[in-house]
């Protein structure tokens, strides 16, 4: 609907009502315009419903899984060279619920940026050096077994790690043997190199297999441990320029604007070895003259919001334009991630926990299939309730996990998602061979096709506002309201018993809404069932 603006002081509603009326003579109905009237001051219009219905399921049908992605909204923006850094691990610690949401967060981002054309490159940077791989190396003689490390890798280095840094707390010469270590790995020794190695291969290919199951994949399993030596090129040009202070806890560089160490950053501790820090600028730099991207997005807990904003202030002070072109998308802490058995510890644990329950509930229903694989239909579902549960709020925002709610079958989980697209796929087995598109307008004027197919239409505007502000949730909610508009459809529009006119336009009708709805769930990184 078109409004005329409000009249100033001497107008009256009636001269807008005159107005209105004068304007609506003078305009003309066609295809697209079936109607032209007015109301309160206001010239409306009726679109042709017909024309609208024919224009967007052929639209769907031709472009299939680029619909809504080559609109007028996205012809000028530019094709870019994007990098998503994600997950990132720190191999000995904890592979927990926090690195579910960069994983699943990042996931999504590279997914929309490359869905839009963009060239992506998506890096995960393992914490693979530093003082936890000191301790590791010191004490695994003491606490490590090869037979547990073959067995279960990531486990039993978190176990070394615990009983070690727990030992170091009482005794000193263990905290030095650490600190010698690090030393010795730093220097390029050998066996400490060796050692470092195995860790590290063995915690990538457990890792993958994780990210395997969440569909996520990474084009570069990058490290901290890439950067020692550049991080000390790093250190040498900032020395160069005299940016480098030498205080009694390190080597810093000052941050602020007034030259007086209010904000400061440490880049080199008094023994001389590296610090994270120091490394992500080696690594923000190596990845500049790399790539030579458009922009780099890092994607990790909000806790590290000060350390990105250091890195970015580095990275300017040494004169990198394209520090301008970083940016950090933060995200909050869950709480409540509770197996069955107690506090997760790894993120393993919370697939697997994902997976059982989902298994019992399909198993408890009434409806469910015979699937050739259960387990794996029980994994997706559980792995999509994870990920709605997870993309419905602010992604800075803290959130309390809760199973019950997150693996509902109706209202808005990544459930229901799952069973909307399994039911609107198992309507295609109804489908009749037609060697046409070509379908009957009469079926499909009821007013639940209407909404769902302006809902449709919405889809672009969507993904826009999603690239916008590189949060999901405007994606999640767009689909949530696409699958209950589509079970109200469901329950309108009758297939069987219907003539096969009817019935071929119906069924084209949920085909294109599936299609759209199942686009959305990739996205978003979730593997749509097509039974359940």
């Amino acid at each position: 609907m078109t409004s005329l603006s409000e009249g100033g002081p001497n107008g009256t509603f009636s001269n807008q009502e005159e107005r209105a009326e004068q304007l609506a003579g003078k305009l003309v109905c066609d295809s697209v315009i079936s109607d032209i009237g007015t109301t309160r001051g206001s010239v409306t219009f009726k679109i042709n419903r017909d024309l609208l219905t024919r224009n967007v399921l052929q639209q769907i049908s031709k472009d299939g899984s680029l619909y809504g992605l080559n609109t007028e909204l996205f012809s000028e923006l530019s094709r870019r060279k994007t990098i998503v850094e994600y997950s990132s691990p720190n191999i000995a610690k904890k592979f927990h619920v926090g690195h579910l949401r960069s994983t699943i967060i990042g996931n999504f981002i590279a997914n929309l940026k490359q869905a839009v054309g963009n060239e992506v490159v998506r890096i995960n940077y393992l914490g693979d050096w530093g003082l936890q791989f000191g301790l590791l190396g010191a004490g695994f003689s003491s606490f490590g077994s090869k037979e547990k490390l073959l067995a279960n890798p990531l486990q039993h280095l978190f176990e070394v790690y615990v009983k070690v840094n727990t030992a170091a707390e009482k005794d000193n010469g263990i905290k030095l043997s650490a600190q010698e270590f690090l030393r010795r790995l730093e220097g390029g020794d050998p066996h400490a190199l060796s050692l470092w190695m195995h860790f590290r291969d063995i915690s990538i290919q457990e890792y993958a297999k994780i990210y395997k199951r969440l569909g996520a994949h990474f084009d570069d399993y990058s490290g901290e441990s890439f950067y020692k030596e550049k991080s000390q090129e790093v250190l040498k040009q900032l020395e160069s320029k005299g940016l480098l202070l030498k205080t009694d806890k390190g080597t810093v560089i000052d941050l602020s604007e007034e030259g007086n160490l209010s904000s400061y950053s440490t880049v080199m501790r008094s023994d001389g070895t590296s610090l994270y820090i120091t490394r992500d600028v080696a690594a923000a730099v190596d990845r500049m003259e790399r790539y030579n991207f458009d922009e780099m997005i890092y994607v990790t807990d909000k806790s590290q919001k000060n350390h990105f904003q250091q890195l970015f202030k580095i990275l300017k002070i040494m004169g990198k334009d394209q520090a301008d072109r970083c940016q950090h998308v933060p995200f909050g802490l869950v709480q409540g991630m509770k197996t069955r058995r107690g506090e997760v510890v790894f993120l393993e644990d919370v697939l697997d926990e994902a997976r059982s329950r989902m298994l019992q509930n399909m198993a408890a229903s009434e409806t469910s299939k015979q699937l050739d694989d259960p387990s794996d239909t029980a994994e997706k579902i559980g792995i999509a309730a994870l990920i709605v549960q997870d993309f419905k709020g602010q992604l800075v925002s803290d959130y309390h996990f809760d199973w019950d709610q997150a693996l509902q079958s109706t209202g808005d989980t990544g459930v229901f998602l799952q069973y909307t697209h399994a039911r609107l796929h198992s309507l295609q087995a109804l489908r009749c061979p037609r060697d046409t598109e070509d379908f009957e307008i009469a079926s499909l004027r009821e007013p639940c096709v209407i909404a769902t197919l302006q809902h449709l239409l919405r889809y672009d505007e969507v993904i826009y506002k999603c690239l916008e502000d590189l949060q999901p949730r405007y994606l999640v909610t767009y689909l949530l309201s696409l699958g209950h508009l589509a079970n109200v459809a469901h329950r309108t529009l009758q297939v069987k018993g219907s003539s096969s006119e009817a019935a071929h336009a119906r069924l084209l009708f949920f085909k294109n809404v599936q299609m759209v709805l199942g686009n959305g769930m990739k996205l978003l990184g979730i593997t749509p069932v097509n039974n359940m």
